[in-house]
């Protein structure tokens, strides 16, 4: 087998392995990063799943506050009875009693009677120890607590759709970079074995020229491979449209930093989650304290009752007040936990406090970081390119050893995965920073 078909078949199995991993790209509209992270927001599963809460805690508040209107109770009844003071009453409740009823015999063996009757019970609460209105706080504060809850998690969907969109950028890259890699590597190969044929390179230089080819195939495999993973994340996260596209936003151009003075987290949803979760919690302890104390409510009824064949029958309506109390130590016990979930509410937000302070101070050194490493890489790129430059010249003149050569090839391709990672941690950063004090992530905001 020639040297030129070996070259042929090594880069024939590189190309059927990248298509074999990597997804197949259609002719899609260019995308850009805003275009991404609309998507996420409009068709991404979780967080429809996650408007549902909030849609779910709205009707519940919305329950709580219809809690203070009057109910109305409808009932229908029909019943057939010997069972003696039902019989009686229910004759009663027709105005169908007569002297006769009265005998004993009757009232002691009645035959069995039957009716038809309707009624509307109209209950309107008075006073219930000022559960009602806690309940109502209550649920309107958890309710809103969902909503901001939902709004944090479209801004850490946003920084997810960064994170995947110049990842796949990246791991573009880094597949063209392997290519390069693999590309001068089967030419060193090509020319170290031509040498050898002619007797001016050794058997091992030979061989350190196809293992490190071999390794180049390898490298080129797991970019592929990379490039598959972090486009099937963008699919997960954006959509499969969005994951086909050429993505149009270049990792290099960084949007704008806050100013550096700017650190509060007054603004960020979560906080405020936080913060409307402990007021429910207050007014749980509110509500549960109300079930120690007596209810009022006010009622009215309208009823009615007819003869087994509708021909004769009454109706009445009753009015009145009524109090009811329900003592039990279940409810102290629920006193004494809904204060323990206040506390715990109360320290959740103290701990949630700290953490978003927190948050920006790493965002902020991530951010400077980054920077730094963009700028290292970029200058290690810069030079290890030369480098493999230079000294594959000089080897081809027979002035430098083999490994000169192979030294500067892997240390341009560590150089150039630095700074595609920087790249895109330098992005991430900043998406980062913005999700730590609510701004804007690539200019937009749910």
């Amino acid at each position: 087998m020639t040297d030129r078909t070996a070259t042929t078949r090594h880069l024939a199995r590189a190309a059927l392995l990248a298509a074999a991993l990597a997804p197949s790209l259609v002719h899609a509209a260019p995308v850009t990063i805003e275009e991404a992270i609309r998507a996420a927001w409009s068709g991404n599963p979780a967080l429809r799943a996650s408007a549902s809460q909030v849609e779910a805690a709205r009707a519940d508040a919305a329950r709580a506050r219809d809690a203070r209107l009057p109910t109305l109770s409808l009932a229908a009844r029909g019943v057939r009875t010997d069972e003696p003071m039902m019989a009686f009453g229910l004759k009663l409740d027709q105005g169908q009693i007569t002297a006769a009823d009265f005998d004993p015999a009757r009232l002691n063996d009645p035959a069995a009677i039957g009716a038809w009757g309707a009624g509307a019970t109209l209950s309107v609460p008075v006073y219930a120890g000022g559960r009602l209105v806690a309940g109502q706080r209550a649920a309107g504060a958890a309710a809103n607590a969902e909503a901001a809850d939902h709004t944090r998690r479209r801004m850490e969907m946003a920084a997810s759709v960064v994170e995947a969109y110049f990842g796949a950028q990246a791991a573009d890259e880094g597949l063209r970079y392997a290519d390069d890699l693999l590309a001068h590597a089967t030419e060193t190969e090509r020319f170290v074995r031509e040498r050898n044929a002619q007797g001016l390179a050794l058997d091992a230089d030979l061989a350190r020229a196809s293992a490190f080819r071999a390794q180049a195939e390898a490298e080129r495999a797991a970019a592929a491979q990379r490039r598959a993973s972090v486009r099937s994340a963008l699919a997960l996260i954006a959509g499969d449209d969005v994951a086909a596209a050429e993505l149009a936003t270049p990792i290099e151009a960084l949007p704008p930093l806050p100013p550096r003075e700017e650190t509060s987290v007054a603004a960020r949803p979560d906080l405020e989650a936080a913060r409307l979760r402990r007021d429910a919690a207050e007014s749980g302890v509110t509500a549960a304290r109300g079930a120690l104390l007596p209810s009022v409510f006010l009622q009215a009824s309208a009823e009615g009752l007819r003869t087994g064949d509708l021909s004769h029958g009454n109706a009445w309506t009753t009015f009145g007040v009524m109090a009811r109390w329900d003592l039990s130590l279940g409810d102290a016990e629920g006193t004494r936990a809904a204060r323990a979930r206040a506390r715990a509410a109360a320290d959740a937000l103290v701990w949630r406090e700290r953490e978003a302070a927190r948050d920006v101070s790493e965002a902020w050194l991530a951010v400077d970081t980054a920077a730094a490493r963009v700028r290292a890489a970029q200058e290690a790129v810069a030079a290890s390119e030369s480098a493999r430059t230079l000294r594959s010249a000089r080897h081809r003149e027979g002035l430098l050893p083999l490994t000169d050569v192979l030294d500067a090839e892997a240390g341009l391709a560590g150089a150039r995965a630095l700074l595609l990672a920087s790249r895109v941690e330098a992005r991430l950063a900043r998406a980062r920073l913005a999700l730590a004090l609510h701004h804007p992530i690539e200019g937009l905001m749910p």
